[in-house]
């Protein structure tokens, strides 16, 4: 520790923040693409395990009972090892960003890692992204704290961990950057670029180092597009943002429903049940489906029906398509079970495998009605990009990422075409998505807008002002004056002896009458004090404190909390913190 402080010296000395900060940049980058080559190495040595333990028997009886053990085996780790909330992990990102000045506890650089391993390798259908970006903003998050930045350098380090993690495990180094700009909402400037850039480009080289020069879906036949079928691609983009709204709906359905059972292993229970119901009679809802993409981008379509109910009906065209219409309704239900009752992962890939689906059963539709030949590969590419965008409300980060673990840009206009049109029609319906939703109805969501973005930083208790003299209700005109002599400020919140707020006395409404000496023991505090129009609540975000500014006209209101008085808020107070912060927010 005392080499370290010495090195923070001399680092303080002979190194500008902005290139120390680049240095930082490689550091994290390399480190997230480490975490990164971990977690994917664990659950695909795990997944495959288990598929071959679960292939001995034909049934499939224990695709039944591994899911359940997987989310068990998760909640007992996090329970008796962990012990903290680490679900829900890009959401958790933005609360350290809006909330937490940046802090994520230590203990995140590797409890996702291994939680994700457990739920997504025994055949929870849930992702590695969201697990993984969180880990990488912890490695951001502790390394800037630990060499002394402040928030806002420490906010940018959690962008590069989260870009970096996610370029690790795509290899896909704009897609990272982008994500870190359009999910986490970071700003874009010329002091956040180039070390996401560098951080990205660093986790890509070390996770290609580690796990080859192979992209996630290779194809040795060149993908082709036509524009004279682009009507269908925008059709297609409008189906995608349906079914990213339906993904949305299921979500919010289930959440809601395993939020109001309250012992943990009953949802266990629960979970597990359906989701080994479910993954038992529809075998690619298994894991995060990556290998089943696979399989349906080089025609082998057929193999989602080995080992199955359906299997004796697979020389029936119309069969597969009813099949997969299937799984991709059930594929929502099983992603949030899983994540409901107690399993550890995200969204991301569940999004691209549904993308991938509704693709796939929109072009063999078409084909089997005999209108047009559509390549089904490029329509489940083009609609993996446009479920991820119309989840994740992220159009630019999934028309990269496709292009990027395709190996190519041959479908970037369709890429465009269809995230762009999924992404207009679920915001039609669904302004935010399912990591911001809840940050937004609690108005702590960081956005683009500085205005917004900079009240949502600043914080009630920040600009609570309590050098205001009180009075009590029994007391009288002749108690208050003499409080008025030693007052500096016009305003009297009159409060009991338990500190209940019940009203208050401004310096105008008694200027007439307080020099009527006569008055001074006839008159009391109740027969002057007022009610104030409004009051602020502890819980109150900045923007609703701005409203009622607004609403009332006032320049000051109480502070209460459970109808105790705290103090009093201004708006020359706020504007001079909203000043202060900006400036630091708005730092090149």
């Amino acid at each position: 520790m005392k080499y370290f402080r010495s090195f923070l010296a001399w680092r303080i000395k002979h190194i500008e923040e902005k290139h120390f900060v680049i240095f930082l940049s490689i550091l994290i980058g390399i480190s997230a693409a480490i975490a990164a080559v971990i977690l994917k190495t664990l659950v695909h040595s795990l997944e495959s395990f288990v598929r071959n333990i679960a292939a001995v028997d034909i049934v499939n009886w224990l695709y039944f009972a591994l899911p359940f053990m997987g989310i068990l085996l998760t909640v007992i780790y996090i329970r008796t090892l962990v012990k903290d909330d680490i679900s829900h992990g890009v959401t958790k990102i933005l609360i350290a960003i809006s909330k937490n000045k940046g802090f994520i506890k230590l203990h995140n650089v590797y409890s996702s890692v291994i939680a994700c391993a457990i739920t997504s390798g025994f055949g929870g259908s849930v992702g590695m992204e969201a697990p993984i970006a969180f880990t990488g903003s912890a490695i951001g998050s502790n390394i800037g704290r630990a060499f002394r930045l402040n928030s806002h350098k420490t906010t940018l380090m959690i962008g590069c961990g989260a870009a970096a993690a996610i370029a690790g495990i795509f290899k896909a180094p704009i897609a990272g950057l982008i994500f870190a700009l359009e999910v986490l909402m970071l700003d874009l400037t010329l002091t956040s670029i180039i070390p996401l850039l560098i951080a990205t480009v660093s986790a890509t080289i070390v996770s290609t180092f580690l796990l080859g020069r192979e992209i996630v879906f290779s194809f040795n036949d060149k993908l082709e597009f036509f524009y004279s079928k682009l009507h269908y691609y925008v059709l297609l983009g409008v189906v995608c943002g349906l079914v990213s709204l339906y993904f949305s709906y299921v979500n919010q359905y289930v959440d809601k429903r395993f939020s109001k059972i309250k012992k943990t292993y009953n949802k266990i229970i629960i979970g597990g049940l359906i989701l080994g119901i479910l993954i038992f009679f529809f075998p690619p809802l298994f894991g995060e489906g990556y290998m089943s993409l696979k399989a349906l981008l080089e025609g082998k379509d057929f193999s989602y029906l080995d080992n199955t109910l359906f299997y004796n009906f697979k020389d029936y065209k119309w069969v597969i398509v009813a099949f997969m219409l299937l799984v991709l309704l059930f594929k929502a239900f099983a992603t949030t079970v899983t994540t409901s009752s107690g399993g550890v992962g995200g969204v991301f890939a569940p999004s691209l495998f549904m993308g991938g689906i509704t693709g796939f059963i929109f072009a063999r539709t078409v084909n089997l009605l005999g209108f047009i030949h559509l390549s089904e590969v490029n329509f489940i590419l083009v609609g993996m990009a446009g479920v991820m965008a119309g989840v994740v409300h992220s159009p630019l980060t999934a028309i990269f990422l496709i292009a990027e673990i395709t190996g190519g840009y041959t479908l970037f206009i369709p890429l465009i075409l269809a995230s762009a049109i999924s992404y207009l029609t679920i915001i039609y319906f669904e302004p935010h998505s399912l990591y911001t939703r809840k940050l937004a109805q609690k108005g702590e969501l960081i956005t683009h807008h500085k205005d917004k973005a900079v009240l949502t930083l600043l914080k009630i208790e920040s600009v609570i002002e309590k050098n205001l003299m009180s009075v009590r209700p029994e007391q009288t005109l002749g108690d208050l004056v003499k409080v008025i002599a030693i007052s500096k400020r016009n305003i009297f919140p009159v409060i009991d002896e338990c500190n209940n707020f019940l009203g208050l006395i401004t310096l105008d409404s008694v200027r007439e009458i307080m020099f009527e000496k006569e008055s001074y023991d006839t008159v009391k505090i109740t027969d002057l004090m007022i009610q104030a129009p409004d009051c602020v609540t502890l819980s109150d975000n900045m923007d609703t404190v701005m409203e009622k500014f607004k609403d009332t006209g006032l320049w000051n209101l109480p502070v209460i909390d459970k109808g105790k008085y705290i103090g009093f808020v201004s708006r020359a107070t706020v504007f001079n913190a909203y000043r202060k912060l900006l400036i630091e927010f708005s730092e090149e």
